[in-house]
């Protein structure tokens, strides 16, 4: 299915209500002073991307959000048993799914890291229930990739991927000088990390915080402690 994308940008009507053309004889103009499609979200402009730059004359700025890491499982395995087109392909595949599930959800796929991607959710797109909705996306990826671990097990190999969220105060913006990264950093950008290393193939686990944010849509979450890298005590973490 080709994927539709809005033709104004959904960020810059929502923070200040302007129609920025995305796509169309209008947006051409726009092009020319570098402002066209984001490539962390098709439904934004690249000014949504430093909206808290241009705005708020900052470099970062604290906010709350919902963080969600999903990673490719045993890549390496896969990589010593498949061809390098094959794992290309599957690689594709992977991130499409995600990049797909992610901006339906008005989420910003903010990194793509080898085998893995990391996702924001209320920013720059505000939404009041960006737990839930990170919840959503991750269902989305997991049923994606469904066809993939049938057709891979009939081949001899096992496929997987896992996901961990976790939401809360976080700070998103530009660091680093000579390189400058445009991402969030805080305890729940890690926190959402190490609960998708802790993730089975096939697996979304939450943290208290978003289970108490999206206790609805998570339903009874069947919750274990978990010893996670890097944490002097056990996290409690919930089956989403």
């Amino acid at each position: 299915m080709t994927a539709r994308y809005a033709t104004l940008c959904k960020g810059c009507w929502q923070q200040m209500h302007m129609p920025v053309p995305l796509s169309g004889v209008f947006a051409a103009p726009l092009r020319a002073f570098g402002i066209r499609r984001s490539k962390m979200n098709p439904n934004l402009c690249t000014i949504c991307e430093t909206m808290f730059e241009r705005m708020m004359k900052a470099r970062s700025v604290k906010l709350d959000a919902t963080i969600l890491f999903a990673d490719l499982r045993s890549y390496t395995k896969l990589s010593q048993s498949m061809s390098s087109e094959a794992m290309v392909d599957l690689l594709d595949a992977f991130y499409d799914t995600c990049a797909a599930a992610i901006w339906r959800h008005d989420g910003l796929l903010n990194k793509t890291i080898g085998d893995a991607v990391m996702a924001v959710f209320n920013f720059p797109i505000r939404q009041a229930d960006h737990a839930r909705q990170a919840i959503l996306a991750a269902r989305e990826m997991q049923e994606g990739f469904v066809a993939k671990q049938v057709e891979l097990a009939a081949a001899g190999s096992a496929f997987g991927v896992g996901i961990g969220i976790d939401t809360g105060k976080l700070s998103f913006g530009e660091y680093g000088r000579s390189h400058r990264d445009l991402t969030a950093i805080g305890p729940v950008v890690n926190t959402a990390a190490r609960s998708q290393g802790a993730a089975k193939p096939g697996q979304i686990l939450v943290t208290r915080a978003v289970y108490e944010a999206a206790q609805a849509e998570i339903g009874a979450g069947r919750a274990a402690e978990y010893d996670l890298k890097g944490f002097d005590a056990p996290v409690t973490l919930y089956e989403a």
